[in-house]
């Protein structure tokens, strides 16, 4: 797809969950609108292949912040994997969507959301594959304030160890966590120089910037080595309502007047 088809899908997706979050009254508007550039590049950009025949894909990518999985039901449906009576009864009577993403929920590979699993988790799925002669690709998105888990860094220095260069890791960097600004809370900058340190291969990029993460998935992919790519975003993209501020990372109740505002941003 060309990157302006690209733009205009992850503007419909946020309409979309907008709608949905109206719906159920609950979700992570906040964490699923500051990476919806980030899935829309990887499902649409042609980085996650795809088998028509047996309706699912054949490389995998892990949402490490399960509270933002749900990003993907939309996308997943337009290829089928989600059925559209399923993504109608989301919110509505015995449906298999859920905020968390689990692996009871068709194209999610992973069940997340307790923090700092996930490089970890797709580490070893890399190494399957290449144990196994398989050509498949491995990416997880994680948030920044995952740095804040040990388990994170062991996984980093781990993977970057094997030099796993089916694995790439995008860190989804909007400085905003449940508690506040990260830099108020631990202050984890530079990220760059705190990854790239450990030798692994980094790209700094705008994260709601398609051509840029195009451009960069496509060096990562192409590279012999373990990479990372920081992209960097904004909490609530494109909703004024809720752009930059951490009471956005839950749902919160909305005015009407609200509500209005916040639709006519997503247009």
């Amino acid at each position: 797809m060309q990157i302006n088809d690209l733009e205009s899908l992850a503007k419909k997706y946020r309409r979309e969950i907008f709608e949905k979050f109206l719906e159920t009254q609950q979700g992570h508007p906040g964490s699923i609108f500051s990476m919806m550039e980030i899935v829309v590049s990887l499902y649409h950009g042609g980085f996650l292949r795809f088998d028509k025949n047996k309706k699912e894909f054949l490389d995998k990518l892990l949402i490490s912040k399960g509270h933002a999985t749900s990003a993907l039901y939309p996308i997943l449906r337009d290829y089928g994997v989600i059925s559209n009576t399923e993504w109608n009864k989301w919110g509505k009577n015995n449906s298999k969507l859920r905020i968390f993403g689990n692996t009871s929920i068709p194209g999610i590979d992973i069940t997340s959301g307790s923090l700092g699993h996930c490089i970890g988790s797709g580490a070893g799925m890399a190494i399957s594959y290449k144990n196994n002669n398989q050509d498949k690709k491995v990416y997880v998105v994680i948030s920044e304030g995952e740095l804040y888990e040990g388990s994170t860094w062991e996984a980093l220095l781990f993977a970057k160890h094997r030099e796993l260069n089916n694995l790439t890791v995008i860190i989804d960097i909007n400085s905003l966590i449940i508690l506040g600004n990260t830099t108020e809370c631990v202050n984890l900058n530079p990220i760059k120089d705190k990854i790239s340190g450990l030798g692994i291969e980094t790209h700094e990029v705008d994260g709601h910037n398609i051509d840029n993460l195009v451009s960069a998935l496509k060096t990562t992919d192409d590279s012999k080595n373990f990479s990372c790519i920081l992209a960097n975003t904004v909490k609530g993209k494109g909703a004024s309502v809720m752009e930059n501020k951490k009471n956005w990372h839950y749902w919160s109740p909305m005015t009407k007047e609200e509500i209005k505002k916040t639709r006519e941003d997503l247009k």
